[in-house]
């Protein structure tokens, strides 16, 4: 079970771009469901609002031509029953007969019953004649003679019930008025089926549940389409920045391929023309004082201090060549010293005038911050001694509020690679030494000299660590 539940996190573990894509799209879809669930349930109240209101509008145009046909039955024996006695059975019965007679529509007739319960008259449905019908109601229970001769005796009202229809025998709601004859204690009424305006209700409805499902299909479509749109966008944004990113990728390494070969030719070169020579210098002066010594000449004694002397060179070029590649100083003293040992050494192998100034400052730079810097430094001055043709170079360190900044300045005639916008590969190894740190390279170049600044971020500064050295401090 364990294994299985492994088995499915493992297949589910999302990549990098797919998280992105998911949160790209997750709140997409989720705002489009929002908004379809929105517009469906307004749209859902607005219909039923509306629907509910064409409902009671067309069932009040029905009540108002009821009362329109009690109101005409009434003008056509109002005159009979008005003056007729309450036992007038004469009346009465010319009454009946002008009510059987009122017949419209297809299913339009007058009903009476009397308050006891007794049909009198029902011209479309002649079962019901002479028959107590006091106790009857409609297949949902509604009590229907008893209520309308409640309401009779009331003076008159509505009444919604089911009831057969005349003309099929299909049951359907009826609405129906009635008014009271008091004295007769009669319940005249009429009624109408409403079954038309409930499928019109009904029609309607379903037209509107139609539109809100279509509604619902387009937002549905046009999320998707979004999602696609994201997708397709986000993946071809993702296949063009892999490209650029292989791209860079492949020349960064083509660059630090290059580097290492360029390194490895320098310290060839170093080997070949200074080690190589001194040590071949050394064996001729071993040679000389072997065959000497054989001779019993005097001058033996010579040979081997010279051949110390070239010993001393050899040990003296090693440690240089190690120094360059590695300063001990560097670590052992920090940035401050190691500098200036590298000015100084500078000066020294080109004759170039320098000048190193350092400001004290207690916050520390970590080991990645001294290394790009002392490289950076390396390098400018390399290319000062290859390119500049300068006469005087000039290193600054300093700290401030945001960290630190060194610069090295020289009056050469200016770097043509920065002016024509194609840097080379050592101010390209520059910048990204600084983009290691989140810190910045600026170098401004013209015909007078170069100025070169390099800025290390306050997150590679190391707290003060209590009294140091002043040359501790100074890096």
């Amino acid at each position: 079970m364990y294994a299985r539940l492994a088995a499915l996190r493992q297949a589910i573990r999302l990549n990098y771009g797919q998280k992105i894509y998911l949160l790209a799209t997750l709140p997409l879809i989720l705002a489009s469901a929002a908004i379809a669930l929105l517009v469906a349930h307004q749209s859902r109240e607005l219909a039923r609002r509306e629907i509910a209101g064409l409902e009671a509008q067309l069932i009040a145009v029905k009540k108002e031509e009821l009362r329109n046909y009690i109101s005409l039955a009434r003008t056509a024996f109002g005159g009979i029953y008005g003056n007729a006695l309450p036992d007038d059975e004469t009346a009465k019965t010319e009454v009946a007969q002008i009510l059987a007679a009122m017949l419209y529509g297809q299913d339009g007739y007058f009903f009476v019953y009397d308050y006891d319960g007794n049909n009198l008259v029902a011209p479309r449905q002649t079962w019901l004649i002479n028959r107590n019908w006091a106790g009857l109601g409609d297949p949902e229970g509604t009590p229907v003679v008893s209520e309308l001769i409640g309401i009779a005796r009331q003076g008159g009202g509505y009444h919604s019930y089911i009831w057969p229809k005349p003309s099929t025998g299909e049951e359907a709601q009826m609405i129906s008025y009635v008014v009271g004859l008091q004295d007769w204690r009669w319940a005249v009424g009429t009624g109408v089926f409403v079954d038309d305006i409930l499928a019109s209700v009904a029609a309607a409805r379903a037209e509107t549940e139609e539109r809100i499902g279509r509604t619902f299909r387009w937002i549905a479509a046009i999320a998707v389409g979004a999602v696609l749109l994201v997708f397709t966008t986000g993946m071809g944004i993702t296949i063009r920045e892999r490209r650029l990113a292989d791209a860079k990728l492949k020349k960064l390494t083509q660059r630090i391929i290059d580097t290492q070969e360029e390194e490895r030719s320098r310290v060839a070169r170093e080997l070949h023309d200074s080690i190589s020579q001194i040590l071949v210098g050394v064996r001729y002066a071993l040679e000389l004082a072997r065959r000497r010594l054989s001779l019993g000449d005097a001058r033996a004694g010579e040979s081997l201090s010279a051949g110390i002397d070239h010993l001393n060179g050899a040990i003296g070029e090693v440690r240089r060549i190690s120094r360059d590649l590695r300063p001990g100083v560097l670590d052992d003293l920090g940035l401050g010293p190691a500098l200036q040992t590298l000015m100084e050494e500078f000066g020294k192998r080109t004759g170039i005038e320098t000048e190193f100034e350092t400001v004290v400052f207690r916050n520390r730079l970590d080991q990645e911050a001294k290394i790009a810097l002392y490289r950076i430094a390396q390098e400018a001055l390399t290319n000062v001694e290859k390119h500049s043709e300068a006469t005087r170079v000039r290193l600054l360190v300093r700290g401030h509020k945001q960290g630190a900044v060194m610069r090295i300045e020289d009056n050469g005639h200016g770097i043509a690679a920065t002016r024509s916008g194609d840097t080379g590969l050592g101010l390209r190894n520059m910048t990204e030494r600084m983009e290691q740190l989140n810190g910045s390279l600026r170098v401004l170049s013209s015909r007078s000299g170069t100025v070169i600044e390099a800025q290390v971020p306050l997150s590679h500064m190391l707290p003060p660590a209590g009294q140091i050295s002043k040359s501790k401090d100074s890096a």
